[in-house]
């Protein structure tokens, strides 16, 4: 017997049964080790000759398991939370069994015809024509990158050649991963917009900031990203006025909607994405609001011909898979080999159906709605920016930021919440952020009265 086949179907069975139980359980909190303690307790774990699977699995299920925090807790309410679906959570150990490669239509037809269903689903809600199409890619910093990409690459076969600088215009509110890649991936330069209030891009503002540019800079403009839904606020851009900007200019429109695109599925709050639909590009993270498990990112082109153009990749030993006519999700993003990511999300789609997804999201709306009103009652509290979407930022009135870091750990260490300070305007706060449709206005309410 092979080395690698020893005792496997002992393993399986004990990996299986503690996938089931960690899918159908409500998961604790869990905190997180120093290096130091999880050295004491797994460390050596790698040896010549192995320590075996039950041993293995021991140390996950006792010791690294709980040094991770769940993200789906119901009351994990920092960053943006992750809440996946049970039938999606187990799709995805069916499609690492089947080992699919998700980069070519050659080797995975029908993976790719069923994330393409899921891709539609996404293009239809934004508006976007038939032609519309794209891929899953591993998270929106690789989404919005490849998007940058496509998009300068059509600028230059538009323009017929390359101006003194490129450059793309944001606001502060505009992720920072988007930043960082056009800055030190993309060697282009950065035309920060100054938002409104709650820091939102507005066309009218984009286009004075832009006239009092010099020539030359304005020259370099080949696109726009608008954010539909910011990390931080969750306020989404005016994206008609931005698109009209753009389309003045002939820049591409690029719509950043990893954690609030989802709200187009939601009709108390569909209005607020009013010209997503003009967009040349849009992502959204299914591993976000969209119930699937960690990574995912919908990235879909208005016209994916530019796309391909921009990422096909080309090589004698890939002309088998460079078909004309077939679809490759690995010609619309900077990668090559790729997981099929979006069919745990397909597979959740197609067994709950979509009216599910719109209630699922409808949900957390209400419950941030009245997590809101319960700030603005609270008189040590005070609600720092009106929520459009699920997040909800608020100061505790006097405190500090040693105060704010205290609280948070003593949430964490009794493993009542996960919440973390964070900062906006220049001072320190904190936020909900509400993904997940098991979190209730009485979770909230438990943290809102630690805070007293």
């Amino acid at each position: 017997m092979h080395a690698f086949t020893s005792g496997d179907d002992e393993t399986i069975r004990a990996l299986l049964a503690y996938c089931l139980e960690r899918i159908s359980m409500d998961a604790p909190l869990d905190r997180p080790l120093t290096p130091a303690e999880l050295e004491a307790l797994a460390g050596g774990s790698i040896t010549p000759a192995g320590i075996g699977g039950p041993e293995a699995l021991r140390l996950w299920a006792e010791v690294l398991g709980p040094a991770c925090l769940s993200v789906d807790h119901r009351r994990y309410l920092s960053f943006i939370p992750n809440a996946p679906t049970k039938a999606a959570t187990y799709f995805d150990m069916l499609v690492a069994a089947s080992n699919v490669y998700g980069g070519s239509w050659l080797e995975g037809s029908g993976a790719v015809y069923a994330e393409n269903q899921a891709l539609r689903w996404i293009a239809d809600l934004a508006g976007l024509p038939e032609s519309a199409g794209g891929v899953f890619v591993q998270g929106g910093t690789i989404g919005n990158l490849s998007a940058m990409v496509a998009a300068r690459e059509s600028a230059l076969h538009k323009r017929g050649g390359r101006p003194a600088r490129w450059s793309v215009c944001v606001t502060e509110e505009t992720h920072s991963s988007v930043k960082h890649a056009l800055r030190v991936v993309m060697d282009v330069d950065v035309v920060e917009v100054p938002g409104d209030d709650s820091g939102r891009m507005l066309g009218s503002t984009l286009r004075d900031t832009v006239h009092a540019l010099p020539a030359d800079m304005r020259d370099g403009i080949f696109a726009v990203v608008a954010t539909a839904g910011t990390t931080n606020l969750g306020v989404v851009d005016d994206i008609a006025g931005i698109a009209d900007v753009a389309e003045d200019h002939g820049w591409w429109l690029h719509v950043d909607g990893a954690y609030g695109g989802a709200g187009l599925a939601a009709p108390s709050v569909r209005h607020l994405f009013d010209g997503v639909e003009r967009a040349d590009s849009f992502i959204v993270d299914p591993h976000k609001w969209l119930f699937a498990p960690f990574d995912s990112c919908a990235l879909l082109y208005r016209d994916p011909v530019q796309a391909r153009a921009a990422h096909t990749q080309h090589a004698g030993y890939l002309d088998p898979v460079t078909v004309e006519g077939e679809w490759n999700p690995s010609d619309f993003a900077i990668q090559l080999t790729r997981r099929a990511r979006g069919l745990p999300f397909w597979f959740s789609l197609a067994v709950y159906g979509t009216d599910a997804y719109r209630d699922a999201l409808e949900q957390t709306l209400t419950v941030s709605r009245e997590g809101a009103e319960l700030i603005r009652e609270a008189p040590h509290l005070r609600l720092l920016v009106e929520p459009e979407l699920t997040v909800l930022i608020f100061e505790r009135i006097g405190w500090s930021d040693d105060d704010y870091t205290a609280w948070s750990a003593k949430l964490l260490a009794d493993q009542i919440a996960f919440v973390t300070p964070s900062r906006h305007a220049g001072q320190v706060c904190t936020r909900f952020a509400i993904v997940n449709p098991r979190t209730s206005t009485e979770d909230l309410a438990l943290i809102i009265d630690s805070m007293k």
